[in-house]
């Protein structure tokens, strides 16, 4: 891994360059030491992660093997049959990748985690299926986990960063706020009642037929947004303030795709063909608005669960932000402004682990095994949850706080 290539993209650099360095000693020295070993498989969506940690939390090696490039052309959207044949195709290459990198044979894995759920049935399947097959093979230790969980608590891996914490999980099937008290202890504040917001971001690129761009074209929707967005008025178009007037920590990103349909057909956006200045400025302008008030949305309801947190747990004065959505600066910025006014301090993943990636779930392996919360099941009675809610829901006890922020 390049240490220097996560430091510069990590947006809130308060952990000293040492504590990074002290991660990552040569495989050599780790098997001199005997550390437990932890492969972790990741298959939830459409990457293929593989990674080997141990239990000092150092990266020994990993592999990701993303499909990005197949599933774009088809217009921004995971097509789940496919993605779960080139899971079957790659996994096995990924795995042997990710041992290579290690310097390890499958045989100095002492455990092996993998994502069983939330996800997409068929993909969840291949990875579990694989694992299973290891298992029988090798005779290894088996730890399930939670996708979002992991999500919750790959920061810790980097930063030393204590329980309770209060994180919110934004990616492209998910939106979760939740108080952090242990790897297997969440309490969940709220949750998107319809999409999630990485979804929406690459709806609205589609729209806004971001795919042709001449310079975001070959960019995810999401990314490609927040590039464009920098060149427009924020204020340019006016889109609902979603859900103001209800004091839950609850999300709804549904109405911002057919809110910024309806303004786009008002401006006959559809119509202009080239990329000229016309069309430049009406995409920029939209982008940089719909960025603006979908994080507006975040942002209240982020703040509403920072004021819960100091009763729920005034030990909490951490804000995490994990998962794919992380990675958007503007988000980060913004949050990292709540988290200050009410005293938090903010921590994110570098952005090469806010996306699916095989550490986070060999990571959450690590902390299952080191807090004595592993549960070590006959894997072959485990299956795949494509359906999992995270933790225990005491969103209806937020509302009942009526919080006004």
């Amino acid at each position: 891994m390049n240490i220097s290539r996560i430091w510069n993209s990590c947006s809130t650099r308060r952990v000293p360059l040492t504590f990074f360095k002290t991660k990552l000693l040569p495989p050599s020295c780790l098997l001199q030491r005997h550390y437990t070993t932890v492969m972790g498989i990741e298959t939830s969506c459409d990457d293929t992660g593989v990674a080997i940690v141990d239990d000092q939390g150092r990266l020994l090696g990993d592999a990701l093997q993303s499909q990005s490039s197949i599933h774009k052309p088809l217009g921004w959207g995971i097509h789940p049959v496919t993605a779960a044949q080139l899971h079957e195709r790659n996994i096995h290459a990924v795995v042997q990748s990710a041992l290579h990198k290690s310097n390890l044979k499958i045989e100095d894995i002492h455990t092996i985690a993998t994502t069983v759920g939330p996800g997409l049935a068929f993909s969840l399947n291949v990875g579990l299926d694989y694992s299973k097959k290891l298992l029988q093979q090798h005779n290894k230790r088996f730890i399930a986990v939670h996708h979002m969980a992991a999500h919750a608590l790959t920061v810790r891996m980097l930063n030393p960063i204590e329980f309770p914490y209060l994180v919110l999980l934004v990616s492209g099937g998910h939106c979760i706020l939740a108080v952090v008290n242990g790897p297997c202890e969440f309490y969940r504040l709220g949750s998107t009642l319809d999409d999630a917001p990485g979804e929406v971001f690459d709806k609205v690129a589609r729209t806004l037929e971001l795919h042709t761009h001449p310079e975001v074209g070959d960019i995810a929707g999401g990314r490609a947004i927040e590039i464009v967005a920098k060149l427009g008025d924020e204020k340019a178009f006016k889109l609902p303030h979603i859900m103001a007037g209800v004091r839950n920590c609850n999300f709804s990103f549904a109405g911002f795709k057919s809110a910024v349909n309806a303004h786009l057909k008002r401006v006959s956006f559809a119509s202009l063909s080239d990329w000229d200045q016309q069309k430049m400025t009406i995409a920029a302008n939209m982008a940089a608005s719909f960025q603006y008030y979908l994080t507006w949305h975040i942002a209240k309801r982020v703040r509403r669960a920072l004021v819960f947190c100091k009763t729920f747990n005034p030990k909490c004065r951490t804000l995490v932000i994990s998962g794919g959505v992380a990675c958007n600066n503007y988000i980060r910025n913004e949050l990292d402004k709540c988290a200050t006014a009410f005293g938090f301090q903010l921590a994110c993943p570098p952005p090469y682990l806010c996306t699916d990636n095989g550490i986070m779930i060999a990571w959450a392996g690590v902390e299952h095994l080191k807090s004595n919360t592993a549960t070590i099941l006959n894997p072959q009675s485990v299956i795949y949850q494509p359906k999992w809610p995270l933790g225990v829901d005491l969103s209806d006890r937020v509302a009942k706080s009526n919080i006004k922020v």
